[in-house]
């Protein structure tokens, strides 16, 4: 090789090697070419080499050297380990020193992370499910290769249900996994901002007309509620139908003397079954699948005193006098008596504990003392202190939380204890406040927290890992009387009627309504919300000395909030207004009411 020649060669490398340089320098390497049928997971070495094969393949044809010298990777580290010793002197020998110096550079191209390495589809897979939805979009950004794997239908379907998406849903049902993923998140953002701007429809489910409302539950947007009047009606706030069916109790009395059947003290109702207990010890229990006539009926000797239903499954609790009976199915699906306990004094608070499987557990309050109840076992007392009664009560899955008040000479503040039913021993023991714990909310919260109010007006979230408060809301002027909380936002009731919804991040109260009577009863999820105001008097006023509306305004009220709808609420439109053209006669009115622009 002559010394022109010589010169030209170098300026040229020295000019592509800078531009590879530079090209290293951003990381953006260039997309190798993809195998005909399985993409390349890591791809060799790019395009930038292209000019210096082409020209070290003329210097060996040159230098007598074979241009299968650059066939592998090995001969061109053993070209390189060579070039390691003194050059020879001569023309020939600076040329080929310029070789393996080139061949050296080419090594160091190929030492790039990770793209130097071929990998099977599978193998890739497993390494990009440990990647969130944006390191997925990045990754989807380097090649077209990295792109197709980025896009794969497992790990956008391994997304959806790690957010809590879809998580009933199977891999095949939808095509496009990451469009689901997208349109779920916009979902999730849209019902946020609507919770917080209070944006969506507000209806007031149909009251019974001469009767005072004495208590509501509800589960996953079905709610009951029971009368004075004996009456249980459900509705089905899903489908936004409000014709809701009466639960027909079978009651033996006379049907001309209004007023004497008894009163629906308490209501329940899950995924499959309505209970109610009446105030002479009645207990029915509904199948919603199967009509509105009672499948089971069963008699205590003394009024109902507390009642307690699964979520989960069929399983029921009763308290009545210094007894509580637990109803469980057996294999043919018919309830039986699983287990007979017997306490020392009158319950006030009773839960059943989720997902305990064959045998029910239950955990039961009275007065000072705090029962362990299971169906396999004898009552075990979990907690008692004398003279500190219990105020308040929830349990999880394995753990119960209940509020106690501090009496007597030393007054130590008024405490939630968290015990471990599995250890029946005490794990946490929160809060110091003057005032008693009236709610409180173990079973919703998100992991590791707790969401509690008092009568001193506050609503408290406590962290069960530090056992401190994480943060005190002053929230109403009467007390607080039901909380719940999820990931972001907290809806509390008061004494004095008020519905106050928080985002607890910021520590702002975003908006209130408020209604005649205490709120008993608050649940939501991500895109409804239920509330209950329930009187403290439960006598029937005349309709005919006070007014109609006076007279509605002291039978309760019960509120459905849907935020899915896109509407501002104080525009949505009011129950009677959805429903059908039918003539419907008025209450106390001799006329009828029609209202032809329904359909409009």
């Amino acid at each position: 090789m002559d010394s022109h020649n010589l010169d030209e060669f170098r300026r040229r490398w020295q000019e592509e090697l800078a531009q590879a340089q530079a090209v290293r320098k951003r990381r953006r390497p260039e997309a190798a070419e993809r195998r005909p049928r399985r993409p390349e997971v890591f791809p060799g070495r790019g395009e930038q080499a292209s000019g210096y094969l082409a020209l070290a393949q003329g210097l060996l044809e040159g230098a007598g050297r074979p241009p299968a010298a650059l066939v592998t990777r090995t001969e061109r580290q053993d070209a390189a380990s060579r070039s390691r010793s003194p050059p020879a002197r001569g023309g020939a020998g600076g040329g080929e020193q310029l070789v393996d110096q080139l061949i050296r550079d080419l090594n160091e191209m190929d030492d790039v992370p990770f793209f130097d390495i071929q990998l099977p589809y599978e193998l890739a897979i497993n390494i990009f499910q440990y990647l969130d939805r944006k390191d997925l979009g990045r990754c989807a950004q380097v090649s077209k290769t990295w792109k197709v794997i980025a896009e794969d239908e497992v790990l956008w379907y391994r997304l959806c249900q790690q957010e809590g998406h879809l998580r009933e849903s199977s891999i095949s049902d939808y095509s496009c996994w990451k469009l689901i993923f997208r349109e779920c998140r916009a979902k999730e953002h849209m019902l946020r901002t609507n919770w917080k701007t209070r944006k969506g429809a507000v209806s007031e489910l149909e009251h019974i007309p001469d009767a005072v409302l004495c208590d509501v539950h509800s589960h996953d947007g079905v709610v009951i509620a029971g009368y004075t009047s004996g009456d249980v009606r459900v509705w089905d706030t899903r489908t936004w139908d409000y014709v809701a069916p009466f639960l027909d109790s079978e009651y033996d009395g006379d049907e001309d003397e209004p007023g004497m059947q008894p009163y629906a003290s308490f209501v329940r109702i899950n995924s499959s079954l309505a209970v109610a207990a009446y105030e002479d010890g009645v207990l029915n229990i509904w199948d919603l699948r199967t009509g509105k006539y009672p499948i089971h009926r069963f008699e205590h000797d003394a009024r109902i005193q507390a009642l307690a239903l699964s979520p989960d499954d069929a399983t029921i609790a009763t308290a009545s006098a210094f007894d509580v009976v637990m109803l469980h199915p057996n294999e043919k699906g018919h309830l039986q008596i699983a287990a007979e306990f017997e306490v020392q004094k009158l319950v006030d608070y009773l839960e059943i504990v989720p997902d305990t499987g064959r045998y029910p557990v239950a955990v039961a309050t009275a007065g000072d003392l705090v029962y362990l109840l299971k169906a396999d076992d004898s009552a075990r007392t979990l907690h008692y202190v004398y003279g500190q009664p219990v105020t308040c009560l929830d349990v999880s899955a394995n753990q119960a939380a209940f509020g106690v008040k501090s009496l007597g000479w030393v007054h130590e503040g008024n405490k939630i204890l968290v015990y471990s039913l599995e250890a029946e021993r005490c794990l946490s023991k929160l809060g110091n406040a003057l005032g008693d714990f009236t709610c409180v909310n173990l079973r919703d919260s998100p992991p590791h927290l707790m969401v509690s109010g008092n009568m001193d007006r506050r609503v408290r979230i406590h962290d069960l890992r530090s056992d401190k408060i994480a943060l005190s809301l002053s929230a109403h002027q009467l007390g607080v009387s039901a909380v719940q909380m999820d990931d972001w936002k907290i809806v509390s009731g008061g004494e004095e009627g008020l519905v106050s919804v928080w985002d607890y991040r910021m520590n702002q109260k975003l908006w209130e309504v408020h209604s005649r009577h205490p709120v008993r009863h608050i649940s939501f999820n991500s895109h409804s919300l239920i509330t209950a105001n329930v009187p403290y008097e439960r006598v029937v006023r005349n309709s005919d000395l006070d007014g109609f509306a006076t007279h509605r305004r002291h039978r309760g009220l019960i509120h459905a909030y849907e935020f899915a709808v896109d509407q501002l609420t104080f525009q949505s439109a009011v129950p009677v207004c959805r429903s059908s053209c039918d003539p419907m006669a008025g209450h106390n009115y001799d006329l009828a009411l029609a209202f032809p622009y329904d359909s409009v």
